[in-house]
């Protein structure tokens, strides 16, 4: 696929221990072509992890993309007026935000771009990481599955027998999520054995 002259919104909210497989996705946008631009969740502008500090991977994206971080709900609503982005993906995308997000909620700027990019009936794709996927989060999961233009990478249990309940995404299949996306198509397989145990 051609991504030259094609917008990316590529939002990251709070499943630190996923940001480091999710950043040479960015990555490969960036080197296809594409222009990228980062949305950040409250939680990864302000909380330091084990898995990083907010300063850090506040400048890995802005190094990658070469664009300032959208990180405010006001700096997040001018995506839908001026139909900027081609396709968005969030990635990684919480439990906490599926649910918000499957329930019609714009309290953050990664999902007032989401509810931006829904109204301009345009790709919307998700890179679930979330502990409850298979617990009370699995409604919230399926009421997406169905909506119109959204899209899911493919997922599936990253530790059935220690978090029965847990579902992640193959970061490295986000691309490819989004060029089947834009032709109306889920990637298939869409629910996968997300690792060899």
């Amino acid at each position: 696929m051609n991504w030259n002259d094609m917008t990316v919104g590529f939002a990251l909210t709070g499943s630190h221990c996923t940001f480091a497989e999710t950043m040479p996705q960015i990555q490969r946008f960036v080197d296809a072509g594409a222009k990228v631009i980062p949305i950040a969740s409250h939680t990864l502008m302000t909380t330091d992890t084990r898995f990083g500090t907010s300063e850090n991977w506040q400048k890995q994206l802005k190094e990658i993309t070469g664009n300032d971080i959208i990180s405010s709900i006001v700096d997040a609503e001018p995506l839908g007026p001026s139909k900027l982005l081609d396709v968005m993906v969030i990635a990684p995308c919480t439990g906490n935000t599926t649910s918000k997000l499957a329930n019609a909620m714009t309290e953050s700027p990664v999902l007032m771009a989401a509810k931006a990019q829904m109204r301009n009936q345009r790709p919307l794709v998700l890179a679930i990481s979330t502990n409850d996927g298979l617990g009370l989060n699995a409604m919230n999961v399926g009421k997406l599955l169905i909506t119109k233009n959204i899209y899911f990478v493919p997922f599936g249990q990253d530790a059935p027998y220690a978090k029965p309940n847990s579902l992640v995404a193959r970061m490295d299949l986000v691309m490819e999520t989004c060029e089947a996306a834009l032709q109306g198509k889920q990637l298939q397989p869409m629910i996968i054995e997300r690792f060899n145990y």
